[in-house]
């Protein structure tokens, strides 16, 4: 860059005639003293329409015309992006926003409220500096494996610009174009974290979905996946039976075709009894008459992951935060936060829900308790979600303020928090929402105090991203080609009996299922630590003390029955769907289900 780079981002108004003519005028005068000190109007980024009108004030004429006659010889009938460098176009000419900028008011579910409540603001927050065009970092994975432009932030940003305007992409929300390039999206918010202007594509698909589905089916994965909350409440009420139709060869595979999961997938078992069922039952056989009343509150949220799947993450968690000095108290309710919802566009519903979630805790919200979620995506719900949907809500602010991961938790608001040691070697992979919202600062401060010898590489995204991952075609391909970029050679290369630590479920679930290996959450970690002192868990395959027992057996008469008292249960729901669909009397809408006339 010779002996100096100025490299500056200014905001002007290209709106208005008069705007245009300022920015113009600071244009001429910037080149003219760049030029005069003998400087270049080009840096990284080469030239264009945004500076060929421009170049005759640092070129001589003598060597403008050697421009001309070059791109003559090669682009005699002057195909070849005209208009740039060679009798180019004023920079004022052909500018996206300019003075006849008049965007359409589009109603959106999401409030945007840093773009004033303005989604064609949103669609222009990008300008184009390609920064998700790398292959490092969590953004932008789709482009990391794809290498194509339509499967970037930036190449997506321009598509939703362009439905806004109208001009190129003509069918608004039912665009299949548009549709088709935020397929991939993997909805990270590594964009959110890496991009220099935050550009949420997540959100953006979300909202895209919410519109493009409105009044018509969804594919049934979407139903599978993103009602999980639904179908894990009723597995729980026979997991063995459950389990039993999701692992059994043949009827496991009648499972995956009926949700549309890739076949080369497994369905994670639902645990024997739990988390909350474990948490009950613990409070009434420990009731203490009193005993540690004194101590401060902390509300740990039950998601349905580690409550349904992962339930011995969630017990570590309350052994953590008692030996930490608190009282911990799970919400009685049944709650969800709705997570896999937006990923389907299910909006509607994941604002009933969160509604639901603010009225059911909005006294321990007003008292300030603060919430520990275990589940990185979870947390960024009540961190990032719930503020867009409710900007004008007290307690949703209230309640975003509260909200801790466990290792944040620890480090801001347990005073001199000491964890125990454990000096064993650990392969740390951060949840890609953790990485672009919270941050990994607090997760490895608590590592750091205890002692570990870890490696953070430069994972980026697993690849599962929720259910992502889980779902056949194109998802499954990116899922595996994601992972296998750094994460999953990184464990297969790791010595046996290094630690793997892994906070999300979906990236749990992503090395269980291509590996050898399971990883921990931080929470077992340090229950680790507590229980086994700073060697930790011996030999080989350390996290196997730590995973959850499979189902207790059912018995093959007791399965037997459930299994075929299942089938004619679903057929007869099936049969009576299919009557009042064509009786017209099914009305698809975007709540849990269906809504009958």
């Amino acid at each position: 860059f010779g002996q100096g780079c100025v490299h500056t981002r200014l905001t002007f108004d290209l709106e208005t005639a008069e705007g245009i003519e300022k920015w113009r005028q600071f244009l001429e005068e910037a080149s003219d003293l760049v030029a005069g000190y003998g400087g270049s109007l080009s840096g990284e980024h080469g030239d264009g329409q945004a500076r060929g009108e421009l170049l005759p004030r640092m070129f001589s004429n003598e060597m403008i015309e050697a421009f001309r006659e070059f791109k003559a010889i090669w682009d005699p009938n002057w195909k070849m992006n005209p208009g740039k460098l060679i009798d180019p176009y004023r920079v004022d000419e052909n500018l996206r926003l300019g003075a006849h900028y008049n965007p359409r008011h589009v109603a959106t579910h999401f409030q945007y409220p840093d773009d004033n409540h303005s989604f064609a603001q949103v669609t222009e927050r990008c300008v184009g500096t390609g920064a998700c065009r790398k292959h490092v970092g969590t953004m932008c994975p789709s482009y990391m494996v794809t290498h194509e432009e339509k499967h970037s932030t930036r190449g997506r940003a321009r598509l939703l610009g362009e439905m806004i305007r109208g001009e190129t992409v003509k069918e608004g929300w039912q665009s299949e174009a548009v549709k088709e390039a935020l397929d991939l999206c993997l909805a990270c918010k590594g964009c959110k974290g890496e991009c220099p202007v935050q550009v949420d594509m997540a959100t953006y698909k979300a909202e895209f979905l919410s519109h493009y589905y409105e009044g018509r089916l969804r594919p049934r994965h979407a139903y599978a996946f993103g009602y999980i909350y639904y179908w894990s409440k009723g597995a729980a009420l026979m997991p063995g039976i459950v389990n039993f139709l999701t692992q059994t060869p043949v009827l496991r595979d009648v499972a995956k075709a009926l949700s549309g999961m890739a076949h080369k997938r497994s369905i994670p078992k639902f645990a024997p009894r739990t988390f909350k069922q474990w948490f009950a039952d613990r409070n009434q056989k420990t009731s203490d008459n009193g005993h540690g009343a004194d101590k401060p509150q902390v509300i740990l949220w039950a998601d349905t992951f580690n409550n349904h799947f992962h339930p011995t993450t969630a017990q570590a968690a309350v052994e953590v935060l008692e030996a930490a000095g608190f009282r911990v108290k799970v919400p009685a309710k049944n709650l969800c936060c709705g997570r896999p919802l937006y990923d389907y566009g299910f909006l509607d519903t994941a604002k009933s829900w969160l509604r639901n979630t603010l009225d059911a805790l909005r006294p321990m919200i007003e008292a300030s308790v603060p919430f520990v979620v275990l589940e990185p995506s979870c947390a960024a719900v009540f961190r990032d979600e719930l503020t867009n949907l409710f900007p004008n809500d007290e307690d949703a602010k209230r309640l975003k303020e509260q909200t801790f991961l466990l290792s944040e938790f620890l480090e801001q608001k347990v005073k001199d928090y000491q964890p125990p040691k454990l000096k064993r070697k650990a392969i740390v992979h951060g949840h890609c929402h953790h990485k672009s919202l919270m941050k990994m600062d607090d997760e490895e401060s608590i590592l750091n105090k205890m002692g570990l010898d870890y490696e953070l590489p430069d994972t980026g995204c697993c690849g599962m991203a929720g259910a992502f991952g889980f779902e056949r075609g194109d998802h499954y391909e990116v899922s595996i080609k994601c992972g296998e970029r750094v994460l999953l050679p990184a464990v297969r290369k790791a010595a046996k009996e290094t630690l793997l630590i892994a906070d999300g479920f979906s990236c749990r679930e992503q090395i269980g299922q291509t590996t050898d290996r399971h990883a921990l959450h931080l929470s077992q970690v340090i229950q680790m630590a507590m229980h086994e002192g700073e060697q930790g868990a011996t030999g080989d395959y350390p996290e196997k003390h730590y995973m959850e027992n499979a189902a207790p057996p059912t018995s093959t008469l007791k399965t037997a029955v459930a299994v075929g008292a299942g089938t004619l249960l679903a057929s007869g729901v099936v049969w009576w769907g299919l009557r009042k669909l064509r009786s017209g009397g099914l009305i698809l809408a975007d709540r849990p289900f269906m809504k009958l006339r």
